[in-house]
């Protein structure tokens, strides 16, 4: 088993906690930038779309797993980024320029939506969110002059200031350096005060606010935040169909994002990608299972749903952590044995009486 023994304090600050996280983190570095050559073309748009939703998931994290507000809608904002850039990209903006317009307005959406997590939370603030949802889904479908309704509207390729990229390779690298952006930008952000006072308004709100942390200020900051990442999610997604309608952003894909935290572990940027990972590659797992079942089951509409909730259900039941939990119990299993216990990952129980009470 690895010890870490700290001397300065400097030690803290760093991204690497030890030599191995240098090696695997250069590693998988590597094979993300060789990924156009060593993957068909097929495999390497899956890869594209695996790095939007780790974008998206990771703004969803940044809310849900280290703040603890609960969004049921949260695909509103993969909308309104989707279109913002889709309208401002079509009206000649150059990339980068519409992508932080669709950013700052998703974030500028998120603030307003951030509001009822002031009075609510819980499932009443999942309810909030969720009708935020459906209203802005019917806004998309209404507001045809803009948005083209439901029969959608078509993106052009991203043009950043006159260098358009055709290919997939190219867009791919857009979303990877995006993607890494992303997550440096969020691992900093959770180092920091701000960071600490998200995490802390999710473990008790009481012992917050008792430490002089403004639970309407962080809370707000965490729905700004994490709507911007999905805004910027939102607009790559738009590029990667080149086609969008309001439906792609519906109840259902709000399901799949927290289908996707919590199967990948809420509470940890590891997570986020495995969900996306997960989320990815389970419609193409399903598609070759499914041939070898009987014509009832294998041929029936709902399977892949059903297929969703079960294993939804199974992570809610026996593991709680998602996949980056289960790999850091099997690393830690290793790393001790054989002295690993089972309890080493038992949940805590024990809660403030204060907490109990609310």
């Amino acid at each position: 088993m690895r010890f870490i023994f700290k001397t300065d304090y400097a030690q803290d600050l760093k991204l690497a906690k030890h030599g191995g996280h240098v090696f695997w983190y250069s590693a998988l570095t590597l094979l993300l930038v060789a990924a156009p050559w060593l993957f068909a073309e097929y495999w390497l748009a899956q890869l594209t779309l695996v790095l939007i939703y780790s974008i998206a998931g990771l703004g969803l994290m940044l809310l849900a797993g280290f703040t603890g507000l609960f969004s049921m809608g949260h695909a509103a904002f993969l909308g309104v980024g989707a279109y913002t850039h889709t309208v401002l990209t079509n009206m000649g903006v150059p990339f980068p320029l519409a992508l932080a317009c669709a950013a700052a307005l998703s974030a500028v959406v998120g603030l307003l939506v951030g509001l009822p997590a002031l009075r609510v939370k819980g499932i009443y603030l999942g309810i909030a969110t969720l009708s935020f949802g459906f209203i802005v889904e019917e806004v998309l479908a209404r507001w045809e002059s803009v948005t083209g309704g439901n029969a959608g509207i078509h993106i052009q390729k991203p043009n950043i200031f006159g260098w358009v990229l055709e290919s997939g390779d190219q867009f791919y690298f857009l979303c990877l350096v995006i993607a890494v952006t992303a997550t440096l930008g969020i691992l900093n952000l959770l180092r920091s005060p701000t960071g600490r006072a998200f995490v802390a308004i999710r473990d008790s709100e009481i012992s917050a606010q008792s430490m002089g942390i403004h639970l309407a200020y962080y809370k707000t900051l965490s729905f700004s935040l994490s709507a911007a990442l999905a805004g910027v999610a939102g607009a790559l997604y738009a590029h990667n169909l080149q086609f969008i309608s309001p439906d792609q952003f519906n109840i259902l894909q709000s399901i799949d994002l927290l289908l996707m935290i919590v199967v990948g572990g809420v509470g940890s940027v590891h997570g986020a990608f495995l969900g996306a990972i997960f989320l990815i590659s389970m419609p193409q797992l399903i598609s070759v299972v499914k041939d070898y079942l009987p014509t009832v089951v294998g041929q029936a509409p709902g399977l892949q749903a059903f297929v969703y909730g079960v294993v939804l259900i199974a992570f809610v039941l026996f593991e709680p952590m998602g996949l980056y939990g289960r790999w850091l119990k099997i690393r830690t299993y290793l790393q001790m044995f054989p002295f690993y216990r089972k309890g080493m990952f038992k949940r805590q129980k024990s809660f403030q009486k204060s907490d109990r009470l609310k």
